[in-house]
């Protein structure tokens, strides 16, 4: 009977046994399953949807501060333990991510781990300088405003390519380009650069040379043409024929665009007789030919309003005295001189000054 009891206690303790390894087991199989496949990611500001922005040469506590820091990680030993063990922390990848709600962990590693990350679209126009330029460019990539200019200023890659600090500009045509987050200095410029003789096709350039023109004086002459008609842009070409005529002629070009550049003060409105005095290459009041240098980033419709520009015989113009934003255009001086004094009437009785 004695014998009985104890084989019945032993089985006991037998299926204690197991039922513990089982539970245990079953608890070191959820455990290892929340660890991997749980959401780790959570709201942040109600969004579905959030960014990270992981700068070259990065170590993994870097990653892992950026996730912590930006409140997105529920556990962040989960995902660290896990990182380690699909070797994350050995390759890490710069670049901008998108970090979706409900990610787990196993997804979020394999996500920083392949290094797809989300493009970003650099769109610029209507900019005046380099400066501005690199001002807008460097809020969308890594490179920050003072390495793309330094890069851009460089005498070695400016002899390179033939170009200097006034006509460097000529490279960068406004437009949408796709960049990763994590661009360079180089890389940007390099692609810029693509860009640019990508545009100055054989066709674009068989019509530079047809009116004697290289392609970046065309640019810099499209730049004048955006800026005396940047309304109107179905006048632009035969502004382009205006100033061509007064190429040819060897006349002045007497842009007051080129005039408020040199100024420096683009508030202007109303050219004056003593600001056609400044001193500056760029005043084509006083200095024949083009200005060394573009007075903006031309537009691509400028540059093509230029090579494609109208055929006439008018070498002055003057805004219209309605403010249509269309000019009167004339061939004589003494015709632009009777639409000039309408349009100087106009500007009286507006009493805009200056």
């Amino acid at each position: 009977m004695k014998k009985k009891r104890k084989n019945t206690t032993f089985k006991k303790f037998i299926i204690v046994l197991v039922l513990i390894g089982i539970f245990g087991t079953a608890g070191m199989v959820y455990e290892l399953y929340t660890r991997i496949f749980q959401p780790n990611i959570t709201y942040i500001n109600n969004s579905d949807v959030n960014y990270i922005y992981i700068p070259s040469n990065s170590n993994f506590s870097d990653v892992v501060d950026i996730l912590s820091n930006n409140g997105l990680l529920i556990n962040s030993n989960s995902f660290e333990w896990l990182a380690k063990q699909k070797k994350y922390h050995t390759q890490i990848k710069a670049g901008k991510y998108k970090i979706e709600k409900g990610l787990n962990n196993n997804e979020l590693v394999d996500l920083l781990r392949s290094g797809k990350q989300i493009p970003v679209n650099i769109r610029f126009n209507n900019l005046r300088t380099i400066e501005e330029l690199v001002a807008v460019v460097s809020k969308q990539i890594e490179a920050d405003s003072i390495s793309i200019l330094n890069y851009i200023n460089d005498s070695i890659f400016l002899k390179n390519l033939g170009l200097n600090s006034d006509n460097i500009a000529c490279i960068f045509l406004p437009n949408t380009y796709e960049f990763y987050w994590n661009t360079s200095a180089k890389e940007f410029v390099d692609r810029m650069l693509k860009e640019y003789n990508y545009f100055w096709n054989q066709n674009r350039l068989n019509k530079a040379s047809k009116i004697n023109l290289n392609r970046n004086e065309v640019s810099i002459l499209a730049s004048i043409v955006e800026k005396e008609q940047s309304i109107r842009v179905d006048e632009r070409p035969k502004i382009a024929a205006l100033y061509l005529n007064r190429i040819r002629k060897k006349m002045k070009l007497e842009s007051d665009p080129t005039l408020i550049y040199a100024i420096g003060d683009y508030s202007i409105k109303r050219v004056l007789n003593k600001d056609k005095k400044v001193e500056s290459l760029y005043n084509t009041y006083k200095y024949k030919g083009l200005p060394p240098g573009p007075i903006c980033l031309p537009s691509i419709n400028a540059i093509d309003a230029v090579l494609n520009s109208d055929s006439h015989n008018f070498v002055f113009m003057c805004a219209k005295e309605d403010f249509s934003g269309y000019h009167n255009f004339a061939k004589t001086y003494a015709k632009h001189l009777i639409y000039a004094r309408k349009y100087q009437k106009a500007l009286n009785k507006k009493n805009i000054k200056r």
